[in-house]
């Protein structure tokens, strides 16, 4: 009976929202809007930034056809407080914990309830990983209408799941049952958004297409992987039950081509985001579709990967837990042609909590009037055009709380902070080190310290982590 009295309150909350807001009467007017979010994909793995041997031409041509925007920041440098950031509006000054342990509240309102405020269909496929509770914070009870994909953050480590959640139900995945990999994560995930996007529907629609790929396990359907041919030394996992690694607990079995398999991993994306695009193109959909494509955080270093291989994270230092930018300065396609109609690169600095207030302008949704909404994200809407408008400078920043030996031990060791401003970048790995300063746009390896040198902005900086740690 739980589904039927959550399906009727969802009703009944539209039909509130719809009195409420004049303006979800045109929702036939609002674009719809696609959320694609990669995991662990590095600045530097998809073609159209640069030096990879990724082949990624889906990817590539939505770059030709939309924005390229080379100063994308994600909400934080793992997974979950990312996404938090990235659903709820909110940098790392505004959220409660920003460790991997942390979760969504039920308190929390998230972009799928600001857009059903704009009457939108919403539906999630894929990863969330940030509900803790059932019925409290699962992401039917955080805005969406449709879910399907994994729940818990552990899930999310396998390609090939036994499991999986459809609107609030365990579902068996028989294809990989008894060893069989017979269905692959990111192949379902697509393949539900696809029969989503055929529907009949009268209101626009707002997809969250969160992809697990190419986040270790390192695993995918052969005819991606036997697209490249390196020379590289298998990872081991628990071959012999001896950890090879750190995280070879969480990555057990052996893989004999890493570096192909996690290339293929990501052409295998690129060829699921090539395959949304044609359905959109094919239901007549596209012109009015506002389709992001990004990811949570820097490449990692997990069940045999190797970032250095791929200079998954370049030109920025650090990876995945870093702060450093190669941990969170993460690529970030748009496309929406309606209203984007020359391709161009855009250096202009924004992030995740920018998200939230993008779409609930772009939906026409006056966030004043949604309860309990919490963030200080700003509107992008204004270069998501053809004459983009200036934004104003202002300070960017992150706080990560890393996990003490095991990665997922829950022990929360020292916090490390970052913030943006201009072409000034600082960093402080913990709260009793030193300010480090640096010139991103001149090194954006983040290799000449000018601290020293500056002082005052590195006081600047100093205060602001002091205020906010």
């Amino acid at each position: 009976m739980i589904k039927p009295v959550r399906h009727f309150l969802n009703v009944f909350a539209g039909l509130l929202m719809c009195a409420t807001y004049t303006s979800a009467t045109f929702a036939s007017d609002k674009p719809n809007i696609i959320f694609i979010l990669t995991d662990d994909l590095g600045f530097n793995q998809v073609g159209a930034y640069g030096d990879t041997s990724i082949k990624t031409p889906n990817l590539d041509q939505m770059a030709s056809n939309g924005i390229r925007f080379d100063h994308a920041y994600a909400g934080n440098t793992v997974c979950s407080p990312s996404r938090v950031s990235l659903f709820t509006g909110r940098d790392g000054r505004y959220m409660v914990n920003n460790a991997n342990t942390v979760q969504l509240q039920d308190i929390d309102i998230t972009m799928a309830h600001v857009l059903k405020h704009a009457n939108y269909d919403t539906a999630l496929f894929g990863k969330y990983s940030i509900g803790s509770q059932m019925g409290v914070t699962d992401p039917l009870a955080m805005g969406f209408d449709t879910w399907y994909g994994f729940y818990s953050i552990l899930e999310g480590h396998r390609q090939y799941p036994h499991i999986l959640w459809r609107d609030g139900e365990k579902i068996r995945i028989k294809e990989n049952e008894g060893g069989k990999k017979g269905a692959y994560a990111q192949e379902l995930f697509t393949n539900e958004a696809i029969k989503y996007i055929k529907q009949d529907r009268e209101n626009p629609f707002f997809i969250m297409l969160a992809y697990s790929s190419p986040h270790a396990e390192l695993a995918v359907p052969e005819k991606y992987s036997d697209m490249y041919g390196y020379d590289e030394k298998a990872y081991l996992g628990m071959k012999d039950g001896v950890p090879s690694d750190k995280y070879a607990a969480y990555y057990p079995e052996p893989v004999d081509n890493p570096n192909a398999v996690l290339a293929g991993m990501v052409s295998a994306l690129d060829e699921y985001v090539g395959q949304v695009i044609k359905t959109l193109e094919e239901q007549g959909e596209l012109d009015n579709t506002l389709i992001f494509f990004t990811s949570d955080n820097g490449p990692h270093d997990e069940g045999g990967a190797n970032p250095a291989f791929f200079k998954a994270a370049g030109p920025y230092k650090g990876i995945k837990r870093d702060l450093y930018d190669g941990g969170i300065h993460v690529p970030m396609l748009v496309q929406w042609p309606a209203k984007i109609k020359q391709s161009r690169v855009d250096d202009t600095p924004w992030t995740f909590a920018d998200v939230l207030p993008t779409l609930a302008e772009i939906a026409d949704v006056n966030l004043n009037l949604v309860p309990r909404v919490r963030t200080n994200g700003v509107s992008i809407k204004g270069i998501l055009n053809d004459s983009p408008v200036e934004m104003p400078e202002r300070v960017l920043y992150w706080e990560f709380s890393k996990q003490v030996g095991d990665p997922n031990s829950g022990i929360i060791g020292d916090t490390y902070q970052a913030a943006r401003k201009g072409n000034w970048k600082a960093v402080r790995y913990g709260f009793n080190a030193e300010v480090e300063l640096y010139d991103i746009l001149k090194d954006p390896g983040e290799s000449k310290n000018l601290a020293a040198k500056n002082p005052a902005i590195a006081q600047e900086f100093l205060t602001l982590f002091e205020q906010y740690k």
